[in-house]
């Protein structure tokens, strides 16, 4: 057989032809055809050159999708500016770049329920393509999301869902970690270090929706456990520094405490500095340990300071709401957004190393965009 060009080759695989059917293309009368998909290949390759775009300012298809116009997603937050949300925001940003979206983050800078209704009703009044909502309020988003459904803009909520027992809205998904469950899990691993004794809880805004159903979980678990515990639940801060302060007096005024949990990143870096402060381990602290991966969580981590940690995934919390909403105006419909949750994984001392060395987009720790290689066996779930 003569020899064929590799990219003939190459585009001749792409056609996932039985090997006599791809032998008689390259030796016969098809080599034209070949040659052709060589030709098309080498185009689709060409960094000069895109698919074309929808008309009226769209945007180029991504992959083998169809072209589209350039949808735009709202993500309101109730936290815009909390360190905990900048890889929620690299997350969405990188899946508009894949699939040729935009997206806009807005809400509450405080936690202002009234400010993110008024940003939902914008965007909805503004035509957005899609909402991603974090239901803070079981109450306050059923109007906005009924309004935005009713006018054909689709809606998914994330990182907080509403109460456990009503998630207040007719959204179609949500996206984020089960916090009621991840709440129960953090009281059962400090019950594996305590038997008996004060365990305090410390949240920063008691009955947001994002965090209470953690506590309410970590009171239960306690509970259940018919130990000989005595749980307190404490409201510290969405401020982290004045919830710093709190803290610090309540450890002032418990000096026996076998135990402190937190169900927000501020309120759990403000248990590590409080525990190294006043060398509480050696005053009978038996148990430290809280939610979110902020740099000072985990240099407490690996002091000993704190004993772990939840991740939530907070990259996924804005990754995969565009890419639900994009999917469902896509498919028309048909592709209905999925009910995710984003996980919980326990970091401690054997496990933080990755996380303090390795700076990603993935973590909010970086903005780089880049490989990050791993090598070695992966821990059995």
């Amino acid at each position: 057989m003569k020899k064929i060009h590799p990219k003939v080759e190459e585009a001749v695989d792409t056609l996932h032809l039985t090997p006599i059917a791809r032998r008689r293309l390259l030796t016969g009368a098809g080599l034209a055809s070949a040659s052709a998909a060589a030709a098309a290949l080498l185009s689709a390759c060409t960094s000069d050159q895109s698919r074309p775009a929808a008309t009226g300012g769209g945007a180029a298809a991504p992959g083998d999708f169809p072209a589209t116009p350039k949808w735009k997603f709202v993500l309101v937050c109730h936290v815009t500016t909390n360190p905990f949300f900048t890889p929620t925001q690299y997350g969405a940003q990188d899946a508009c770049a894949l699939l040729g979206t935009e997206f806009q983050w807005t809400g509450s800078k405080d936690s202002i329920v009234a400010e993110m209704v008024n940003a939902c009703n914008t965007a909805i009044s503004a035509k957005a393509d899609g909402l991603a909502v974090a239901v803070v309020d079981k109450a306050a988003f059923r109007e906005p999301v009924n309004r935005a459904l009713d006018a054909g803009i689709p809606v998914v909520s994330y990182n907080a869902d509403g109460a456990r027992d009503d998630k207040g809205t007719a959204r179609l998904a949500y996206i984020g970690q089960g916090l009621y469950e991840s709440g129960y899990a953090l009281g059962q691993r400090a019950l594996q270090q305590v038997d008996s004794g004060e365990v305090v809880g410390f949240i920063a805004t008691p009955g947001a929706l994002n965090i209470q159903p953690r506590i309410d979980g970590a009171a239960q678990a306690i509970k259940d456990s018919g130990k000989s515990i005595t749980f307190q639940s404490v409201g510290t801060n969405a401020d982290v520094t004045r919830g710093l302060s709190i803290i610090d007096a309540y450890a002032q005024g418990h000096q026996n405490l076998a135990g402190m949990l937190a169900v927000d990143a501020g309120s759990t870096q403000s248990i590590g500095q409080v525990v190294k402060k006043y060398n509480m381990r050696s005053k009978g602290l038996k148990v430290a340990g809280g939610f979110d991966l902020v740099p000072e969580t985990l240099a407490a981590i690996k002091s000993g300071d704190l004993d772990y940690t939840i991740d939530q995934q907070p990259y996924l919390q804005g990754f995969l709401p565009v890419l639900y909403l994009y999917l469902y105006k896509l498919s028309g419909g048909l592709l209905f957004p999925s009910e995710t949750n984003t996980g919980l994984l326990f970091v401690t001392k054997d496990n933080v190393g990755p996380y303090q060395t390795t700076k990603t987009r993935f973590e909010g720790s970086d903005t780089a965009q880049k490989l990050v290689s791993r090598t070695g066996p992966i821990p059995h779930a």
